[in-house]
């Protein structure tokens, strides 16, 4: 079979393989066709010469918010997903069960970048966020919908993941842990993961944990006091080793409140490294101090991570919590999505949720993707 696109001599970055190689990479009828030297074109073949970047699988951003005009928080994914180099955009709640058909219909269906969500728990998902208004939807448990939610996350399984809903002082005010509770009954009746929010208490950040089971996601994993998982003596908390020994996983979910480089600090110093690295992109922290997801992945390698580990946090590791292996690896037969960046020499300043600065050496920059094995929006 002809090849479709040729990305000819890039240094080829994927965790999935452990491979680390300048070669080429092919795709063919939307999937990856082959990972080699010398891969040869005939004259229907795109060839792109892409020797001066890093080509990495498409990148998953495991936690962002796109449904584009019908929250306050939503963004446009496929302006988000251009320059940030995200090939998988996924919504964590932006929608519950009472008005998920519009997001799949208006955004979801229409988009040429890949959108998948986690289904919120309440009726109408995060519906009053803004500049001017917050009011946390877990607050109301008359809005808690679990019957209907259970419905439409069985209904629309090839772009449902998985059970959102948000805890903590700001999103179910005193209602503490019983959302989670009910969300956690609907994961548990369509078999699926559930991702929990976490904010300032109640509940505490081991209350959470404790109900988690393995494959959850726990996202704002690395937030600031309070409801931080590291002590104040710099160690992992014991609550958070056990939960990742019985295989909850930890996401970043940076967004306006949610990550702080002295958690971060102390939880590499430990070697406890999020499973995953995705932005919490929305209309309030798109200008910062989150602003895209190669910003934050370039938080994480100036703070000592490895390329490669931010590269799978990004890739590898986000398919596996989505339960798609068909993303984030360039194998043979996997989806034709990939990712081009460079990693930039410098002096960049990076800003936490709470008004720290880092001054780093390296910036990971975006430099174009492949999504469904064609070059998208080509220059």
């Amino acid at each position: 079979m002809p090849f479709d696109l040729i990305l000819r001599g890039g240094r080829v970055i994927d965790p999935s393989q452990k491979l680390d190689a300048v070669t080429d990479v092919a795709f063919s009828g939307g999937k990856v066709a082959a990972v080699g030297s010398g891969l040869k074109a005939d004259q229907a073949t795109e060839v792109r010469d892409v020797s001066q970047f890093i080509v990495t699988p498409g990148l998953i951003d495991l936690h962002t918010h796109v449904y584009w005009g019908g929250t306050s928080l939503g963004i446009d994914a496929e302006e988000f997903c251009r320059s940030s180099g995200v090939t998988t955009s996924v919504d964590t709640g932006s929608a519950g069960p009472g008005n998920f058909a519009g997001f799949r219909k208006h955004v979801i269906e229409p988009s040429q970048v890949r959108i998948l969500a986690y289904l919120h728990v309440s009726h109408a998902g995060i519906f009053g966020f803004s500049h001017r208004i917050m009011v946390g939807e877990s607050e109301e448990l008359r809005l808690m919908n679990p019957i209907e939610a259970a419905k439409v996350a069985d209904a629309n399984r090839d772009v449902i993941v998985g059970i959102k809903v948000r805890v903590g002082l700001h999103s179910s005010g005193t209602s503490g842990a019983v959302p989670l509770d009910i969300a956690l009954q609907v994961a548990d009746e369509v078999g699926m993961p559930l991702m929990a929010h976490i904010d300032h208490p109640p509940p505490t950040y081991e209350e959470v944990l404790a109900r988690l089971r393995p494959g959850d996601v726990l996202t704002h994993a690395f937030r600031p006091f309070p409801n931080s998982p590291a002590t104040a003596q710099g160690t992992v908390k014991k609550a958070v080793l056990d939960a990742r020994e019985r295989g909850v996983l930890f996401d970043i979910g940076h967004g306006k409140g949610s990550f702080a480089f002295k958690t971060a600090r102390a939880m590499l110093a430990n070697g406890f490294y999020p499973d995953t690295i995705s932005s919490d992109i929305h209309q309030l922290c798109i200008n910062g101090p989150a602003f895209d997801q190669v910003t934050t992945m370039s938080k994480f390698l100036c703070m000592g991570m490895s390329l490669a580990d931010v590269i799978a946090a990004s890739t590898e590791n986000a398919a596996m919590a989505l339960r798609r292996p068909e993303l984030g690896n360039l194998k043979p037969g996997s989806v034709g999505d990939a990712t081009l960046i460079s990693v930039r020499q410098g002096r960049f300043d990076y800003e936490d949720v709470v008004g720290e600065h880092l001054i780093g050496d390296r910036k990971i920059v975006s430099e174009g993707v492949v999504i469904g094995g064609r070059w998208w929006h080509p220059n």
